[in-house]
């Protein structure tokens, strides 16, 4: 019986160029990190008063924070007294969470920290917490 012999094929070595998709990532990175903001936010340096028996708050909306000179800040603006309530009733309105969150600097007269909470109210703030830091006692945060 004759064998029958196939032509064995050569096979083309198929090689894949990277060489246009790396130059692609590399535009597509330099796009995203020249389009992105680097957003500084402003802040007050603050000295939270301690407590030993407070607790985490898990769900942090919005915050008020007010420096020991008595200015306050909200949502990374400084905002007088008088305006507060107007802004907070639209910080407020754009959040899930309808509670405020005060962070006053422990040199805070207790005032101006009274009228805070006043203005929350006024403006339909469901809860109110007042931060502070852990005094390093098993009670909490």
């Amino acid at each position: 019986m004759a064998s029958l012999e196939f032509e064995k094929r050569k096979r083309s070595g198929l090689t894949l160029d990277m060489t246009p998709l790396i130059d692609m990532v590399f535009l597509l990175l330099i796009f995203f990190v020249l389009s992105s903001q680097f957003v500084s936010h402003k802040g007050f340096k603050v000295k939270l008063p301690k407590a030993a028996y407070a607790q985490i708050q898990k769900n942090e909306s919005v915050t008020v924070i007010i420096n020991k000179d008595g200015h306050i800040l909200l949502a990374g603006k400084e905002v007088l007294l008088k305006d507060l309530k107007g802004a907070v009733l639209s910080a407020l309105m754009g959040s899930r969470s309808k509670s405020l969150i005060i962070k006053a600097d422990e040199g805070v007269p207790l005032g101006l920290a009274v009228k805070v909470m006043d203005v929350a109210k006024e403006a339909n703030a469901d809860g109110l917490v007042i931060s502070t830091q852990d005094s390093g006692h098993e009670g909490g945060n």
